[in-house]
C-alpha cells in the first residue's frame, strides 16, 4: 500500500517518472515536465491524464497535425498507430498508462 500525493512530485530531469504499479505488462507511472516530450507512436494504446498543469497535445489523424489542450483532469487516448507529442505549458504532472517498455 503506498499513497502518492501527484502535486509534490518532481523529478530531477523533463519527463522523470515514478512507476507507481506494473500489472500485467501494463504500466502507470506519474511524469513531471516543463518541457516538450517527442513525436512518437506507442507500442500499444496510451492513456495520458494531466493530473496538474495544462498540456497541448499534438497528434496526427489522416495527415494532418491538430492539437487540444488539457487541463487537470483531463484525459487523452492515444489508440495503436497514434502519432503524438505532449508540450506542457510550464510544470504538468502526468498520469501515464501503457504497456510496459512503450516509447
Amino acid at each position: 500500500m503506498e499513497i502518492t500525493r501527484s502535486q509534490n512530485f518532481t523529478a530531477d530531469r523533463a519527463w522523470g517518472a515514478k512507476t507507481i504499479a506494473n500489472m500485467n505488462g501494463m504500466t502507470t507511472r506519474l511524469h513531471w515536465t516543463d518541457q516538450p516530450y517527442k513525436w512518437h507512436v506507442n507500442d500499444g494504446e496510451e492513456v495520458f491524464v494531466v493530473l496538474h498543469g495544462r498540456v497541448e497535445m499534438f497528434f496526427k489523424q489522416a495527415g494532418q497535425t491538430s492539437s487540444a489542450i488539457l487541463e487537470a483532469g483531463d484525459i487523452f487516448y492515444a489508440s495503436i498507430g497514434t502519432e503524438h507529442v505532449a508540450h506542457p505549458i510550464g510544470e504538468a504532472r502526468i498520469l501515464v498508462i501503457e504497456k510496459e517498455g512503450s516509447v
